[in-house]
């Protein structure tokens, strides 16, 4: 199994730099891989302190394993930290992460791989963030007795693990030295399957979005441009979420949208800007003297959106027409009424939002449209929405400093010798 999973591996390097002839994102892979070694070692051939290496799929990811990583830097400020993306979507967004000593993106998972990266690095604890399980690197860590925990984990019945035919993935997932998960289902899964050594901790993403709302920073373009309208904020959205905000503009004249897509490469903000009209802006080109007048404008940038739910009467959230919702998290830390589509099953925080009506489901241009008329005509709805959301987060922080006493007791984490 482990020649065929390595091999895998391989053909997916392969495909990947075929696909850079063509693709952007892939290309960004393949180039951010070059010499990678080369760049670790001499980054890395000075450093003089114990390093702790956190790995993130993603931006996503990055945002759940941000509290943690800040925490352990304020509190064991002796560590240094690495910290390495798979995505150029993570990678070139947190490349210049102030609070980590090294970023890299991580080479591909093969044994020789593995054993380099570690050679090299010589870290003394690896944390990965919720889904990321690379066997070959999970099998060098464990080889040199170098303790893997993971954090804000979810595991789902439906997983490889936990099927008949994926005995080789969970006696790999029984390597892991710990998991920090975020439900009793989880808890459940692990123990059925033999694995004892985990805590229920929830999500630190809870941490990390009450503390973005607490530190919030007020914006006078976007001030400027809501004026005294409502806006809708159209958050991480892909084509068919904006499909359905597109007839909304029209009939909604009086609303102003804040489009914060997902992917803001030029085809795709053109594209916004040619479906929403003639008022529409971006960010990059808006100026105080030139943003009151327009109905729409468009983030074009990383970074800003989640300071920018402070604005919102309404958000919607994208992903549900597609593989899955983003982050609603951000939005309901500020207090506001959220709008999904149907695909949010996999999100536990989705699940419990829709249960305690702070979420509202939509499935078209009417529905959306129906919803926030009724909550415009009935401000003490909507307030009253918003307040369940803005709760339901305070309610779920703690994770962080679960997981940093657990890790210290573990002795995981070392204090400093003098």
């Amino acid at each position: 199994m482990r020649l065929f999973y390595t091999f895998s591996i391989y053909l997916y390097g392969w495909l990947i730099q075929l696909a850079a002839i063509f693709n952007t994102k892939a290309a960004q892979w393949v180039e951010g891989r070059k010499q990678l070694f080369d760049q670790l070692e001499e980054a890395l051939k000075k450093n003089d302190k114990p390093l702790i290496w956190m790995h993130c799929a993603s931006l996503g990811e990055f945002e759940q394993g941000r509290p943690v990583l800040e925490a352990i830097k304020e509190k064991h400020p002796h560590y240094g930290i690495l910290l390495t993306f798979f995505s150029p979507s993570g990678y070139e967004v947190r490349k210049n992460y102030e609070l980590a000593d090294f970023v890299f993106y991580l080479p591909l998972d093969l044994p020789k791989n593995a054993d380099r990266f570690l050679t090299i690095t010589k870290v003394e604890l690896a944390i990965f963030v919720k889904y990321e399980y690379w066997y070959n690197y999970i099998a060098a860590l464990r080889k040199r007795k170098i303790p893997v925990v993971l954090i804000s984990a979810i595991f789902r019945p439906n997983q490889l693990f936990f099927r008949f035919y994926g005995h080789w993935f969970l006696n790999h997932l029984k390597q892991i030295n710990w998991f920090f998960v975020q439900n009793t289902e989880s808890i459940n899964l692990l123990e059925k399957a033999g694995i004892q050594q985990h805590s229920l901790s929830g999500d630190t993403r809870f941490d990390r979005v009450a503390a973005v709302s607490a530190n919030s920073k007020p914006n006078a373009l976007i001030e400027k441009f809501k004026g005294n309208s409502k806006l809708l904020l159209v958050g991480s959205s892909w084509p068919a979420d904006e499909s359905l905000i597109y007839p909304l503009i029209r009939k909604m004249p009086d609303l102003k949208v804040v489009f914060a897509p997902h992917q803001i490469d030029s085809k795709h903000i053109q594209e916004i800007q040619s479906n929403s009209g003639s008022k529409t802006i971006a960010y990059s080109q808006a100026k105080s003297e030139n943003i009151e007048e327009k109905q729409i404008l468009i983030i074009d940038n990383f970074g800003l959106l989640s300071s920018l739910y402070r604005y919102a009467d309404f958000t919607f959230i994208g992903g549900g027409f597609g593989a899955g919702i983003h982050n609603t998290l951000e939005a309901a830390t500020f207090g506001m009424p959220i709008f999904i589509g149907p695909n949010y099953q996999k999100f536990q925080e989705a699940k419990d939002l829709v249960s305690l009506g702070a979420i509202e489901l939509v499935s078209d241009t009417h529905s959306l449209e129906k919803s926030i008329l009724s909550l415009i005509d009935n401000p003490e709805i909507r307030l009253e929405k918003g307040q369940k959301a803005r709760t339901y987060v305070q309610k779920n922080i703690g994770a962080t400093h679960l997981i940093l006493s657990v890790l210290e007791e573990k002795n995981f984490l070392k204090k400093e010798q003098i």
